[in-house]
């Protein structure tokens, strides 16, 4: 296992599966992830997310002093219930505009891993499902 890698992002894990969502301060990770709960995921890490490679994976853990923490604007910080580590198998980029029929196959590389990744606008009613279905399509056929 490699030393952490801290980055500015938040993960949650969907069916076991870790989501990395990624964006600027203010694209709005916290109410992705926070709506991606509300559909049954679980919190990893919030804004900022420790990364670690094993055996060719991506894991994405919270640092001790935020785990179990998320910020919800107009509210602060709350505890939800949430996992120590999940293997990273989707990137999500957040971006307002989409390409309406984006490239299959699109990939990025974090710390030597090369993990599928897709562009969502958080703002989208639909973002969630959007997320959902992408993640599956991601991991069909993986155990």
């Amino acid at each position: 296992m490699t030393p952490p890698l801290r980055i500015h992002a938040t993960a949650v894990a969907i069916g076991g599966h870790g989501v990395l969502l990624l964006g600027g301060s203010g694209a709005g990770k916290s109410d992705l992830a926070l709506r991606l709960i509300d559909r049954g995921a679980l919190l990893v890490s919030d804004d900022q997310t420790n990364l670690t490679t094993d055996d060719g994976s991506l894991l994405a853990s919270p640092p001790n002093t935020i785990a179990g923490l998320i910020e919800v604007r107009g509210i602060g910080i709350v505890t939800v219930a949430h996992r120590a580590s999940a293997r990273v198998a989707l990137l999500v980029r957040l971006e307002g505009e989409v390409p309406r029929m984006p490239d299959k196959g699109l990939s990025e590389e974090i710390a030597g891993v090369r993990l599928p990744v897709m562009t969502v606008d958080p703002a989208a009613m639909s973002a969630p499902i959007k997320v959902e279905l992408a993640l599956r399509l991601a991991t069909e056929g993986a155990t």
